[in-house]
């Protein structure tokens, strides 16, 4: 985990995936699916966790104890991972990127089947600093999600919703490779992934039992398996917005994941609620030397491993949810640095009555300081509503996000437009793409 990195404005709305599916203009109303059978996830044998440990420390201490990015153990550590996953039948790419001159990583395994267009995904970040071999941070968390992709396999796991594995690089120097990935889907792809879970430190000597709070169906899953251990959690708060779920939710993603702790200090509430030391940091050799496969809590690694296999198979059981109408616009519009408003429009036709409700606003907008941008949109009777306001601290890229808009007032049919204005100098961009769904 990287706890460096400076807190972001991140987009708080989450995908509506129902209506945000890939097609033409205007998608056609699938059918849906029957309810799939909500299978008891398997038991996630600790030794086999433990045992990917193991190679990933053999790795480090081969290669200058360490597998950082750009360094020979991080390679290493993919090539390990991928090999065992081509060898239990999933679909695996590596994703390059560049950072800091050198090339990194991203590894991504697909199980075959299940619905596309409502994609679960797992993942963690697989490189370490460069200061130690990385186990709990974050080969725990790489570790405990390639052995539930290995279960879904010896299960032949069939789920309603698609199945996908992450294995990140270059999140010790800022979440490089994450946001690289999601940077680089296209949007329609983006709104097929229904949830992104992380797992980032999973294992911590001294733990602590946190779950993130960003998506409430996903934080309830966590929620009640931990429950029934009765064990209780704590949202976590330490490393918020500072791992790789932050760039799947800066897209508008659902996410939510694990946590064991990291440099903050355990109290003595938390240390009778959980065992372990009070006054003591959840895990002292966070970014040390001495992050070695000795720096690992087995009872915490094993309830977090079953907890990972436990949300995927609950969140990929669910019944398919049929996609509503969407009408999108794909031109690139550019905006002017510090100009005049500009829109893009589209036109919505064929419906009946008044735009619902809840009407979703997708927007695809590439600029250099998404903070100078003030986004409208304008219904076809001039009626502006404003989805988002300039904000000079807001100094994050790009706008990928979905916003919801009361359109009930407003007649469904005609021309609608995305209205976009830079009010400040020095950064520019374009309207890549946005859709509503109705």
């Amino acid at each position: 985990m990287n706890l460096s990195v400076p807190r972001r404005t991140l987009a708080a709305a989450a995908f509506a995936l129902a209506g945000l599916l890939a097609g033409g203009a205007q998608a056609a109303t699938a059918a849906p699916s029957g309810p799939a059978a909500a299978l008891a996830a398997p038991d996630i044998p600790l030794a086999n966790v433990k045992a990917h440990l193991n190679e990933l420390q053999s790795i480090a201490t081969a290669n200058g104890g360490n597998r950082a990015h750009g360094r020979p153990g991080y390679k290493a550590s993919v090539d390990f991972v991928k090999a065992k996953l081509d060898a239990a039948g999933f679909t695996t790419s590596l994703q390059q990127f560049t950072y800091n001159g050198t090339t990194g990583y991203n590894l991504i395994a697909d199980w075959p089947g299940g619905d596309a267009n409502q994609t679960v995904m797992a993942g963690a970040h697989l490189d370490s600093v460069g200061s130690g071999a990385g186990i709990n941070d974050n080969g725990s968390g790489s570790a405990a999600v390639l052995e539930t992709a290995l279960a879904v396999s010896r299960a032949q796991l069939q789920p309603a919703k698609h199945l996908r594995f992450g294995w990140w690089g270059a999140e010790e120097l800022g979440l490089v490779g994450s946001r690289h990935y999601v940077n680089n889907l296209p949007s329609t792809e983006r709104s097929k992934i229904s949830g992104y879970l992380n797992f980032d430190m999973i294992g911590s000597p001294n733990p602590g039992y946190f779950v993130y709070d960003d998506d409430p169906v996903i934080e309830k899953t966590f929620k009640d398996y931990f429950a029934g251990l009765g064990v209780a959690t704590e949202i976590e708060t330490e490393g918020d917005g500072r791992s790789d779920h932050a760039s799947f939710k800066n897209a508008g993603i659902p996410v939510g994941g694990l946590f064991t702790g990291a440099s903050r200090t355990k109290t003595s509430a938390q240390a009778q609620k959980w065992g372990g030391t009070a006054g003591q940091a959840f895990d002292r050799c966070y970014h040390s030397s001495c992050d070695t496969t000795s720096n690992i809590n087995d009872t915490a690694l094993d309830r977090n491993s079953d907890a990972v296999a436990h949300a995927i198979w609950t969140l990929s059981a669910g019944t398919t949810v049929p996609p509503g109408d969407f009408y999108e616009s794909t031109a690139d519009v550019a905006v002017p640095d510090a100009g005049a408003a500009v829109t893009s429009a589209l036109t919505v036709s064929g419906r009946s009555g008044n735009a619902p409700a809840a009407l979703k606003v997708g927007v695809d907008i590439k600029h250099t300081w998404r903070g100078d941008l003030v986004i409208d949109l304008v219904a076809p009777d001039g009626t502006a509503y404003r989805l988002k306001n300039s904000s000079s601290s807001d100094s994050a890229d790009n706008v990928i996000t979905t916003y919801t808009v009361d359109a009930s007032s407003e007649a469904a049919n005609g021309a609608w437009k995305l209205r976009v204005q830079d009010v400040a100098r020095y950064d520019t961009g374009y309207i890549d793409s946005w859709r509503l769904t109705f």
